[in-house]
């Protein structure tokens, strides 16, 4: 695939940093770097006004299909989506709150949903003005997905969900919730699941808990449904299309949001590296041997992810993906706290009653880090995916 940038582009690229430059140096510049892995959850309120202020400037949704119409505010190349991306990350800009919406909902809605579901939704998000978040897993239902318990029924013009989904991004401050359940009680595994949006705020019938990790943050929930409502018009491809609507949507998390989350990881890299340095680190050729290590993989990382823009990408390329960076984010984080040597068990401040779990960036970077090769899919089951879906071997039977 020829991925050259052409001089377009570079008209592009320029109203992007202008843009961004403008804004991050005026009310937003205290959200510049706020809001990364580990802590999605800080400044949510300040970094909603964000997305509407993305979304007032046209720059939510540049990527979306333009087929069912110009949901997503300005038509964008495949280069000019890259772009954007890149700018975005070099400028500091904060972690997005309506990511899921743009990137996972949205595409998910054109490819799958109806007419009266595009219009209903689409514009929302592109206008920064409703959040989303993914209900999924369950406690007994992770990467076996196929195995969820969460039940829909069927009363009147509505469905009633009862059930539990575990590890859900930003449920706390999210408006709507796609959650995949199960609407027909008869049928066993993929079979027999939907689709549905659903409603957030529910008082009584809708409970989030906040889960607080190890890392003393707590960007992920527990959402507890009690007879939740969800119209019957908002089953995404029709009741029974679940598992079909669902597995499209995983298969969007590839493209051009990698290469976005690798820009992040060469910073990350950038700020390893600028402290193996500080301490002297550097000078050990094992520790010098693996920080070359990591540097190179990020490289062919980035041209993977441009490789799977194009048809060469594959089937199995999402698979591969979350492989390649999963492994290499948790070394880079283990590799953060050994150039620290026995400096790295002690925290940036001493223990206070209003700080008594405070940690610094890289040693955030470290504990957060321990769940890449199993959120999204453990490794195992991607590694049975591309057995399975793209080499076609046997599923071995016990």
């Amino acid at each position: 695939m020829d991925f050259g940038f052409g001089s377009a582009d570079d008209g592009f690229r320029g109203e992007a940093r202008q843009w961004l430059q403008e804004r991050l140096a005026g009310p937003f510049a205290a959200l510049a770097g706020r809001g990364g892995p580990g802590s999605e959850h800080e400044d949510a309120a300040e970094r909603r006004v964000w997305e509407r202020e993305l979304g007032a400037g046209g720059w939510i949704g540049i990527g979306w299909d333009r087929a069912h119409g110009g949901y997503g505010n300005r038509a964008a190349s495949l280069t000019q989506q890259v772009v954007w991306a890149e700018e975005y990350a070099r400028a500091r800009a904060p972690g997005r709150v309506g990511h899921i919406g743009e990137n996972l909902l949205a595409p998910t809605l054109l490819a799958f949903g109806d007419a009266a579901q595009r219009d209903r939704f689409l514009p929302a998000v592109a206008r920064g003005e409703e959040l989303w978040c993914q209900g999924y897993s369950e406690p007994d239902a992770g990467s076996d997905l196929a195995g969820l318990r969460t039940a829909a029924v069927r009363d009147g013009a509505a469905y009633r969900i009862t059930g539990q989904k575990i590890w859900t991004s930003l449920a706390a401050d999210a408006d709507w919730c796609f959650v995949l359940a199960r609407t027909d009680p008869r049928e066993r595994r993929r079979r027999g699941l939907s689709f549905l949006l659903v409603p957030m705020d529910q008082p009584g019938r809708i409970e989030v808990r906040p889960i607080r990790q190890m890392s003393g943050t707590a960007e992920f929930n527990e959402v507890f449904f009690d007879g939740a409502v969800a119209d019957a018009g908002h089953v995404v491809g029709g009741e029974g299309a679940g598992w079909r609507v669902a597995t499209g949507l995983l298969a969007l998390e590839r493209g051009v949001s990698t290469l976005v989350q690798q820009i992040g990881f060469a910073a990350e890299l950038d700020e390893v590296i600028g402290e193996a340095v500080r301490c002297g680190a550097l000078g050990d050729p094992v520790l010098h041997g693996q920080l070359v290590r990591q540097w190179a993989e990020l490289r062919v990382m980035r041209w993977n992810a441009l490789r799977t823009l194009g048809a060469a990408g594959g089937p199995g390329a999402p698979s591969v993906a979350k492989l390649l960076w999963g492994g290499w984010h948790q070394r880079l984080g283990e590799l953060a706290m050994r150039v620290r040597g026995a400096a790295a068990t002690l925290g940036p401040a001493d223990w206070s009653p209003a700080a008594p779990y405070a940690l610094d960036p890289l040693q955030r970077l470290f504990l957060f880090t321990r769940a890449d090769t199993v959120y999204g899919g453990s490794d195992e089951i991607q590694r049975n995916i591309i057995a399975g879906r793209v080499l076609g071997l046997p599923r071995l039977e016990n």
